[in-house]
């Protein structure tokens, strides 16, 4: 940093602005990223859990969206393997909501706009005959199966982080950015840390504002510049509830509103039911899911299933809100989601405002945000992201079946939940988490479910994990394995060892 100024300063801690800070150390800037809360505690840790084209968008011709977005889908599959992989869907076809002959021209598109190469085609299913018709109402007799990605989303976040920092970015979590200011050519930012209430000042030659939700916020609170763009809110919720199907595949179904519904199977012995689509008006960190939009996801599974749903099967329920780039139309489910960047050059010190995005077109959108502010950096490095690997990602072939054979030879001690939980979760990192590890008792004190001391301790030493709750529910999902007994002395350990506050409940 010559001078002590920064390249570039990105404000928020989702998706977007890690994907950016990643990008923007590899090409060689000088960077520092700041997040209000914990990684990805926003929309990106509420997400659907998908890396997918996004079939629906056909039908709003969004062509450019959805070929982007299946050309990412395996770009992302290979460089992050143990927390991306294919996942196939079943689509149970209902005569009275889209017609079969529309469905097979969405899916055949949705086969070959993207240049698939690693996963399997679409398939046309005869559900009174098929395995994957079983837990199907008889009336459904015909459907189709195709494929996209599942991806643990959070950790996708912490990933990108992770990657920005070993290449030398700084990454601040829980500190709010008050202030920014153009003074002789670069921005003046204050930061304030959100436990301490302490601020510091840094300077940086371009600044991005990739705060989601938040991005009008930061417009008028903090940089107080002006923009033409604006985004729709929109509130996106979840159900999880135990498995009731028989193997790996998802769900997806048409409801009567032309909504579509994903059931996928979640942490072994769960589903996540989702999403709804309803306009938000209040704050983005005041949303929850509420009893209406449980009911309507229960409704619409219990219209396709044999099993029916009732509002006591529900584990837990989340709600995210999803940052929407105003395009003008009325249905929520119609608002694209696509990216649009607003780039206020000032004096020459560059603001780059970020309006909508979904997680499989991040690595993209950062890449395009790199491209806009190369003007103001003739020397930094080329586009990179492509054919790299996230941290954990160095996985030969990107084949995680053989990797986990391979963990399976290096630590026999290990009991195989466990072992997969370490290589779903960590990848080809788990030697920097296990260290020197002979056996169970080396990993520490037990809390129950996968959860031992030892990751607990690595995820605070490398992962910026500060909170019980930044380590049960957004990098791992031990939450929905342990009881309440065991998440109370997990929080309170956590406390003695590490001196926080104890646990608080997760949005829900």
């Amino acid at each position: 940093m010559s001078d002590n100024t920064l390249d570039l300063f990105v404000i928020g801690g989702g998706i977007n602005g890690a994907g950016i800070a990643r990008d923007a150390a590899g090409r060689g800037l000088s960077v520092m990223m700041c997040e209000k809360d914990d990684l990805a505690q926003g929309t990106s840790s509420r997400s659907g859990k998908l890396v997918h084209g996004g079939l629906r968008y056909l039908e709003y011709y969004e062509f450019r969206l959805v070929r982007e977005a299946l050309i990412e889908r395996e770009v992302l599959l290979n460089a992050a393997p143990h927390i991306i992989w294919p996942m196939r869907f079943v689509l149970p076809h209902s005569p009275a909501d889209r017609p079969a002959w529309l469905v097979r021209l969405g899916l055949f598109l949705y086969d070959h706009l993207g240049g698939r190469n690693k996963l399997p085609g679409t398939r046309s299913l005869d559900l009174t005959r098929d395995p994957e018709g079983a837990p199907l109402l008889d009336s459904y007799r015909r459907g189709f199966e195709y494929s996209d990605c599942w991806v643990d989303d959070a950790r996708l976040v912490t990933l990108n982080a992770m990657d920005a920092a070993e290449r030398g970015a700084r990454i601040l979590t829980r500190t709010r950015c008050v202030a920014a200011v153009r003074q002789q050519g670069k921005w003046q930012i204050t930061l304030q840390d959100e436990a301490s209430g302490a601020q510091r000042t840094v300077f940086a030659r371009a600044l991005v504002n990739a705060a989601g939700p938040w991005v009008l916020d930061i417009v008028n609170q903090v940089t107080h510049s002006k923009s033409a763009r604006s985004v729709r809110l929109v509130k996106g919720s979840h159900i999880i509830v135990p498995k009731f199907w028989e193997g790996q595949q998802a769900y997806l179904v048409q409801n009567t509103d032309k909504r579509v519904i994903f059931i996928n199977p979640y942490e072994g012995d769960k589903a996540l039911i989702g999403t709804t689509d309803i306009a938000w008006q209040g704050k983005a960190e005041a949303v929850m899911a509420d009893d209406s939009e449980q009911q309507y996801l229960i409704d619409v599974v219990n219209r396709y299933f044999k099993v029916k749903l009732r509002a006591s099967d529900v584990i837990t329920r989340f709600s995210g809100v999803r940052p929407l780039f105003d395009d003008g139309k009325g249905n929520p489910s119609a608002v694209t989601r696509d990216y649009v960047f607003e780039l206020d050059d000032q004096h020459n010190a560059p603001l780059l405002h970020v309006f909508g995005g979904k997680i499989t077109t991040f690595r993209k959108l950062a890449e395009h945000a790199l491209q806009k502010l190369a003007p103001y950096f003739p020397a930094m490095g080329p586009d990179w992201t492509r054919g790299a690997t996230l941290p954990g990602g160095e996985i030969v072939n990107a084949d995680f079946e053989t990797f986990l054979e391979q963990v399976k030879a290096r630590w026999p001690w290990l009991p195989q939940p466990l072992r997969r939980h370490y290589a779903r979760l960590y990848g080809a990192r788990m030697e920097k988490l296990l260290g020197d590890a002979a056996g169970l008792d080396d990993l520490g004190r037990y809390f129950g479910g996968q959860l031992y001391e030892a990751e607990a301790r690595y995820l605070v030493n490398h992962e910026w994990a500060q909170q019980p709750e930044d380590i049960l529910w957004r990098r791992t999902k031990h939450q929905l394995h342990l009881d309440e007994a065991q998440r109370g002395a997990f929080a309170q350990w956590f406390a003695l060892t590490f001196h926080t506050a104890p646990l608080r409940a997760h949005a829900g």
